[in-house]
């Protein structure tokens, strides 16, 4: 059950940043569970399926209305509001009328022509019914993660532990490929990957996928995954990658990700130092670009950010390498649902607010020959401090000596 004071202290946040974007409410919809922002944001019971579409709407002022089935009408008595019942379509356009009321401006989880796929939840069909009771809808992306994507002090904290066990495994990881090699031992990338989750399990994170080692050529596929019937043997030479994420085996708990290389050997080949090089002053391009933008109180979005990380690597010439966008939110999920930094894969003009986590991660992958991805994670803080989780991140490319 919802905590009913702390839910109202949450309607008035709603209330106030809703009166900040000059809308007239917000819309929260919900059809079998597909609009996973109002589910959380509702804070609908888990056990709970509901075949019945139902609308929650906060308005910029006043109390918050409710529309549901007859047959299911009991589905937001854990929330404050008026109650709507409706049964039939023609009592579904009266009860929708009614908890609109006089708005003509509202927010909905909808991506004007789907930019942002990540947020889109409301389907074709439902954009155009609510249209035609009037209403202008707009995208509801900043409002959302901003009760969606934001990291409690506990969460902040756990996933500040589980960091420190994804750095301590990198070390692990790199030191097995080193154990086993000097004693003359076989190992493949699955070896470590076992390894990874051994350092997981001891330490008590959980993961939703094995995390990734890649040798050589499997590294310039940024989703290679190696199982115990595919895998590479790891020798002398090669050039080893690790993605590596994880969250603690706790309610609410956020993950950690971050990404590592390295080279089997003492003298590293020109080729793969001087990509490491871009790769990395990609990455504290990044970061540098947030503690500015961040130290003189300007707004960052997303898309800024993904900007300066391939326009590094473009400068250098291997633009073409880098397929991807540059970072991703991070929350009880590994890939969250807050702003990503992105404008290659999508727009994302999302704002990078306070309390969220997100990953940067540029990489240059060289079909054929090897990549090199370097994953940090990043946690703005209240007062718009920059912090990387997981100290320290890397400068220079591990030497697995042997």
């Amino acid at each position: 059950m919802a905590d009913v004071t702390a839910f109202a202290r949450k309607v008035e946040q709603i209330q106030e940043r809703l009166r900040s974007q000059h809308l007239d409410g917000w819309l929260l919809y919900n059809f079998r569970g597909t609009n996973v922002f109002a589910t959380k944001i509702l804070e609908m019971p888990a056990d709970v399926f509901l075949s019945r579409r139902h609308f929650y709407f906060i308005p910029a002022s006043g109390a918050p209305r409710k529309l549901v089935h007859s047959i299911e009408q009991h589905a937001l008595d854990h929330l404050p509001g008026e109650k709507f019942i409706y049964s039939q379509w023609k009592t579904l356009d009266d009860g929708v009328k009614q908890i609109l009321g006089d708005a003509r401006r509202i927010a909905m989880e909808y991506s004007p022509k789907n930019a942002i796929p990540y947020l889109s939840k409301i389907d074709a069909g439902t954009f155009e019914y609510l249209k035609s009771f009037g209403v202008e809808i707009v995208t509801s992306g900043d409002i959302v993660q901003y009760f969606e994507a934001r990291l409690s002090a506990a969460q902040y904290n756990e996933m500040i532990e589980s960091a420190h066990v994804l750095r301590r495994t990198v070390d692990a990881a790199f030191g097995f490929i080193g154990d086993r090699l000097r004693t003359g031992q076989t190992v493949t990338e699955f070896d470590v990957q076992s390894t990874m989750l051994a350092e997981f399990k001891a330490h008590g994170l959980i993961t939703y996928a094995d995390p990734n080692c890649s040798a050589n050529a499997n590294g310039a596929n940024p989703h290679y995954e190696p199982t115990k019937d595919r895998s590479s043997v790891i020798r002398r030479g090669d050039h080893v990658l690790i993605d590596l994420w994880a969250k603690k085996n706790t309610p609410g708990a956020i993950y950690a990700d971050i990404t590592w290389v390295a080279y089997v050997g003492e003298k590293i080949p020109p080729k793969y130092q001087e990509v490491f090089d871009i790769v990395k002053g990609a990455r504290d391009a990044a970061v540098d670009f947030l503690k500015a933008q961040f130290a003189a109180g300007k707004k960052v979005r997303g898309c800024d950010v993904d900007d300066v990380t391939h326009a590094y690597i473009n400068d250098r010439g291997y633009g073409d390498y880098f397929i991807h966008r540059t970072g991703h939110n991070i929350g009880e999920e590994v890939h969250g649902n807050g702003a990503h930094l992105d404008n290659y894969e999508t727009h994302d003009e999302r704002e990078l607010i306070p309390e969220t986590c997100f990953s940067i991660e540029p990489g240059i992958y060289l079909p054929g020959e090897f990549g090199v991805r370097l994953e940090i994670d990043v946690y703005i803080s209240k007062d718009g401090e920059v912090i990387i989780p997981g100290q320290p991140i890397q400068q220079e490319i591990v030497k697995i000596i042997l």
